[in-house]
C-alpha cells in the first residue's frame, strides 16, 4: 500500500492510502473472509481454485471449535479449519483445486495444526479427492510422518519432487541457510558443519555483547538495507539488555519507517518476536538468544519464565512451538545475521551464566565465527 502511494507520487500522481489498500484487498481475499462467507451461504463458493498461503497455520479442531463458539455463535461446530475449508470447495459438483503452501516447522501459535491436519481431514471425510504431495514432507520439520503412512492404502495419491521449493527465494546468499538452521536445531552437528561451509557468502557470526552486534549490523548493511533485532516471545530475561518482549511495538513502523524514526527496526531499540516477523524478512538480523531455549548435554531444553523463575516446558506441543519460534527467528535475514548469546550474571539467579554458556559453546562448535 505504501509502495503504491510512493510510486504514484514519483509519477506526479496522488493516490490516497485507502484507495491503494482497497486495490490490494480486491486482489487478495483474506482466508477469514472466505471462511465467513461459506459459513453464511451453504451453496458452493464462486471460487473453484483457492490458494492457502502459510497453510501450516490452520487451526486444529479444538482451537477452531473454541473460536466458532466464542466469535461466530456456532456452539456445535466440530471441525478443524482445514476440514471446514476443504468441505467448502467440496460443495462443487464438477471440480475444485486447493493449493496449500506449507512452511516446514513454522507452527508457533497455540492450535496451529500443521500440514498433518490437512492430510488427516482428507482421510477422514474426502475420499474422492486426488492428492498431490511433495516427496519432502517426510522431513522431520513438517511433522507429518505418521499421517503420511495413512495414505499408503489410499488411491489417487501422487508424490512429486517438483512440489518442493528446494531453492531459497530469500536471496542468492541464503540458499542453504534454512537447511543449516534445521540441522542446528535437530542437533545434526556434522551435517551442520558441512552446510556452513557451503554458505560462506552468507555471514553468520556469534558474540556475547549486544552493543558489538549492533555495530556489526551497521557496518555490514549498505544503503537502505534493513536491519533489526529479533527475539523469542518467551525471552523475558533480556530486560537488563534493554529488551522487553512485553513492550508494544508496531510492525508497520518497525518494517517500513526510515532510519530517523525511533520506531523503525533501524533504530535497534524496539525488537520483533517470531509472531511479528513470521512471513516477513530483513536484510540483516540480530538474533538475541535467551534462556528459554537452551542447549545441554541432553539436547535442547525448553523453558518459560513465570514470576521469578524459569519453569520447564513439558508438553511436546509447546516444546515444538518454542523450537519453531527460533527456527523462524534464525531464517529471517536475506544477507546475513549475528547471533547474540548473553553471558548471564552470577548475581542474578534468573540469568545464571550456565543457562547461556552451553548454548554459546554449541553454536561455536558448529563453526560459527566469533566477533
Amino acid at each position: 500500500m505504501r509502495d503504491t502511494v510512493r510510486r504514484e507520487k514519483s509519477f506526479g500522481k496522488k493516490i490516497k492510502k485507502g484507495k491503494a489498500f482497497g486495490e490490494v484487498k480486491a486482489f487478495i481475499q483474506n482466508i477469514h473472509s472466505f471462511r465467513d462467507e461459506c459459513l453464511k451461504d451453504p451453496l458452493p463458493p464462486k471460487e473453484h481454485v483457492t490458494l492457502f498461503d502459510e497453510a501450516q497455520r490452520a487451526w486444529n479442531r479444538e482451537q477452531t471449535s473454541s473460536f466458532m463458539r466464542r466469535k461466530k455463535s456456532q456452539p456445535n461446530f466440530n471441525e478443524s479449519e482445514p476440514e471446514f475449508l476443504i468441505s467448502c470447495l467440496d460443495r462443487h459438483q464438477d471440480w475444485a483445486v486447493i493449493v496449500c503452501l506449507v512452511g516446514g516447522g513454522q507452527e508457533i501459535n497455540i492450535g496451529e495444526a500443521g500440514i498433518s491436519e490437512w492430510i488427516e481431514s482428507l482421510n477422514r471425510k474426502f475420499d474422492g479427492w486426488h492428492i498431490y504431495l511433495s516427496s519432502r514432507l517426510t522431513d522431520s520439520e513438517y511433522g507429518a510422518g505418521e499421517v503420511l503412512n495413512k495414505l499408503a492404502l489410499r488411491q489417487n495419491v501422487t508424490y512429486k519432487d517438483d512440489l518442493h521449493l528446494s531453492v531459497s527465494m530469500r536471496s542468492f546468499r541464503a540458499e542453504n541457510v534454512s537447511l543449516l538452521i534445521k540441522q542446528m536445531l535437530d542437533h545434526d552437528i556434522e551435517d551442520a558443519r558441512d552446510t556452513l561451509q557451503k554458505i560462506k557468502k552468507y555471514p553468520i557470526v556469534l558474540c556475547r555483547c549486544l552493543d558489538k552486534a549492533k555495530k556489526w549490523l551497521k557496518q555490514n548493511a549498505r544503503g537502505s538495507e534493513r536491519y533489526g533485532i529479533v527475539v523469542s516471545s518467551q525471552a523475558e530475561r533480556l530486560k537488563p539488555h534493554a529488551i522487553d518482549v512485553k513492550s508494544p511495538m508496531d510492525p508497520v513502523h518497525w518494517f517500513l519507517n526510515d532510519k530517523d524514526d525511533v520506531r523503525s527496526s533501524y533504530y535497534l531499540e524496539d525488537v520483533a518476536t517470531e509472531f511479528q516477523v513470521q512471513g516477513l524478512e530483513l536484510d540483516w538480523a540480530c538474533v538475541t538468544w535467551d534462556a528459554d531455549f537452551r542447549y545441554s548435554q541432553k539436547g535442547w531444553e525448553h523453558y518459560s519464565f513465570c514470576g521469578n523463575r524459569w519453569n520447564n516446558i513439558k508438553k511436546a506441543e509447546r516444546q515444538s512451538y518454542l523450537k519453531n519460534a527460533y527456527r523462524v527467528l534464525l531464517t529471517r535475514a536475506r544477507q546475513g545475521m549475528v547471533i547474540v548469546v548473553p553471558s548471564g550474571d552470577d548475581e542474578d539467579p534468573t540469568r545464571n551464566p550456565n543457562f547461556y554458556n552451553n548454548t554459546y559453546e554449541y553454536l561455536k562448535s558448529i563453526g560459527l565465527a566469533e566477533i
